[in-house]
């Protein structure tokens, strides 16, 4: 009965979350080898906001949650142009370089699977992606972050620049 009320409680925030890498990471001490497990997971409400989540616990289940918590409580913003991005933007971590182009309406998500679930998590429907250097999910995951957070919209440039949207638009 507990469980059903539980649920019950629980609200639907329009929130999906997608798992992107499960690691299992060996510690060896005195007494032998400590399991644990390390959780990579991308969540968005498919309308402009990204987060993502990196977790360890000593089991997957508890990893994930873990991760899954974290990475709602690190959404960003995101700037959407209809259903792409307003510009070309490369994102970079560490050795990781994810370029974020947008295209036109028809295309389609064209990216690797890591950074396809961060971009379709964001509600962004057409982008051509392309991932230089180390091809490792977490990187990618995160430099597909890093690109996405230094997107601005025409009107926050407009803004810094003391001009009419018009103006930048040309």
């Amino acid at each position: 009965m507990a469980r059903r009320e539980r649920e019950e409680v629980k609200q639907d925030d329009g929130i999906k979350s997608k798992l992107v890498a499960v690691n299992r990471i060996t510690k060896v001490v005195k007494g032998g080898r400590n399991m644990r497990f390390s959780a990579l997971v991308v969540v968005g409400d498919g309308n402009g906001s990204v987060g993502l989540g990196m977790a360890k616990a000593a089991e997957v289940p508890e990893a994930i949650k873990k991760a899954e918590t974290q990475a709602r409580r690190s959404m960003i913003k995101v700037p959407l142009s209809e259903t792409t991005i307003p510009h070309d933007v490369i994102g970079v971590y560490g050795k990781s370089q994810v370029l974020l182009r947008p295209a036109p309406e028809g295309t389609g998500v064209i990216a690797g699977s890591s950074a396809r679930s961060v971009v379709e998590l964001a509600g962004i429907r057409n982008i051509t992606t392309k991932s230089y250097g180390s091809r490792n999910p977490i990187n990618c995951v995160k430099a597909t972050m890093e690109g996405l957070k230094l997107l601005r919209s025409p009107e926050k440039i407009a803004a810094m620049r003391g001009k009419t949207v018009e103006e930048i638009l040309g």
